[in-house]
């Protein structure tokens, strides 16, 4: 049992047992209170019984005309309580609230290649890849050897507001922009 709630302040405070993932992109403080004060409603915590945070999710409305969209900007799972749909859970919510209050076209993310289980994850929830981005992230730090920026999928679903599926295409790992003209 666990209960869905927003995102505080204060959860800051308290989701090392979560962010201490190699694959989570980790951000200031003044990082998450921009979201936070901006877009409280794609902001939401998973969190148990005993009150232990055990995911979060926290997401934008970003884009103008039909690029107009939502934006999974960061979604971890504390490594106890992955393979109990968290993520879906949280990613649903995320995608319900962009098609109906913000009334976007599609919901993005961006996910390193190299993490294939997220990218796997994404797929089976209707994610496709749209588009590669070259060197997007840095390297996974001192310990992975390589010093080399790593690409990422800019992976898409569409939302009611795309019937026809425009935001998304079948070739996208095909497609290789550079990170300069992302934003």
């Amino acid at each position: 049992m666990s209960t869905l709630r927003p995102f505080r302040a204060t959860d800051i405070l308290r989701f090392n047992n979560v962010n201490l993932d190699v694959w989570t992109e980790t951000y200031g403080t003044a990082f998450y209170l921009n979201y936070l004060a901006r877009w409280p409603d794609l902001c939401c915590v998973e969190e148990s019984t005993t009150g232990r945070m055990m995911g979060y999710i926290i997401g934008k409305a970003e884009g103008q005309g039909t690029n107009h969209h939502g934006h999974i900007t960061a979604l971890s799972i504390a490594p106890e309580y992955r393979r109990l749909s968290l993520a879906k859970k949280l990613t649903v919510l995320l995608e319900d609230v962009s098609d109906s209050v913000y009334r976007g076209y599609f919901v993005d993310l961006y996910v390193r290649p190299s993490n294939q289980i997220a990218v796997d994850m994404y797929e089976r929830m209707g994610y496709s890849v749209f588009r590669t981005v070259k060197e997007y992230y840095g390297s996974l730090g001192p310990g992975d050897g390589s010093g080399q920026a790593e690409n990422a999928y800019d992976m898409r679903k569409p939302l009611s507001r795309d019937p026809h599926r425009k935001s998304v295409r079948a070739n996208g790992r095909d497609v290789i922009v550079s990170a300069s003209t992302v934003t």
